[in-house]
């Protein structure tokens, strides 16, 4: 038995709980592996039987990018302030790692997104042809959502949005957040988009302060492919990319962003829950 904890290192009682653990793991003679939140790279880890998130959602966020190859499932425990994704554990951490091992909890699987990124310069018949295949070389892991925005000058960015190879239509504004149900509640809710239950399995699509009256939020099918392709203006060549609120450092200005729904779901166990809505509402209102 192999558990990764990842904890929150800036939040003492999650650091606090990541020693519990790894002394429980020890005691049953599992091998555990702690991993700072705040530690840099996301290369997914592979092998392991569970992934514990202790902190918030940013946590949760970090421990989806890394069992994101094998689909392990991810039990949150909630240290941080709002605690969306993650569980409120009133038994202790133990009790909730127990329930996790011996299948005494719920699993709730969840659509996340693939991202691939065309930059200026590179081989567009190539990036054209990964699509099906998802063999691009820049390619990225979201849980919640990937934001096209403006960059550090502030100019409007404009672009074009495509639904499965046809165009939509062309938006000003100060880019577009593309997120999966899951994100429906981080960014795409600020940006005026709706709340979207997670078993919703398609994509989410919201213009960020668009400068137009027509420009709406749009719900896809769950196999739909969504294209984001960037103007030529200066602004846009300065447009930024973040996946899951971290911003991605591209060599070259981006020119094209394809995202779809990923092909393996994130399972999230859930040890207690008062159900989407009635959490929702405890959040938001």
């Amino acid at each position: 038995m192999r558990i990764v904890v990842v904890y929150n290192a800036s939040n003492a009682m999650a650091v606090d709980s990541s020693m519990l653990v790894s002394a429980y793991c020890a005691s049953q003679g599992f091998d555990c592996v702690l991993v700072s939140s705040l530690q840099g790279g996301r290369e997914p880890v592979r092998g392991c039987d569970l992934v514990v998130a202790l902190g918030g959602d940013g946590t949760m966020l970090r421990a989806a990018h890394l069992a994101s190859a094998e689909g392990t499932p991810i039990l949150g425990i909630n240290y941080g302030h709002l605690g969306f994704l993650a569980n409120r554990v009133e038994q202790g951490v133990i009790a909730a790692i127990a329930s996790a091992l011996s299948g005494d909890i719920a699993r709730d699987e969840r659509a996340n997104l693939r991202i691939d990124v065309l930059c200026e310069g590179d081989d567009e018949d190539a990036f054209e042809g990964a699509g099906a295949a998802g063999a691009w070389h820049r390619s990225y892991f979201a849980l919640n959502e990937v934001a096209i925005a403006r960059g550090p000058a502030g100019r409007i960015v404009h672009f074009e949005m495509f639904f499965n190879g046809f165009e939509m239509g062309r938006v000003r504004g100060d880019g577009v957040v593309v997120s999966s149900a899951t994100g429906s509640t981080a960014y795409a809710l600020s940006a005026g988009g709706p709340l979207v239950a997670p078993g919703y399995k398609g994509l989410i699509v919201v213009p960020i302060a668009p400068h137009s009256l027509m420009s709406r939020a749009i719900l896809t099918d769950p196999n739909d492919v969504v294209e984001v392709a960037m103007g030529d203006d200066d602004g846009d060549r300065e447009a930024v990319l973040f996946v899951d609120g971290l911003l991605e450092d591209l060599e070259n200005p981006a020119k094209r962003v394809r995202v779809v729904r990923g092909s393996v779901p994130t399972t999230l166990l859930r040890y207690s829950s008062d159900g989407f809505y009635a959490h929702a509402a405890s959040v938001f209102f």
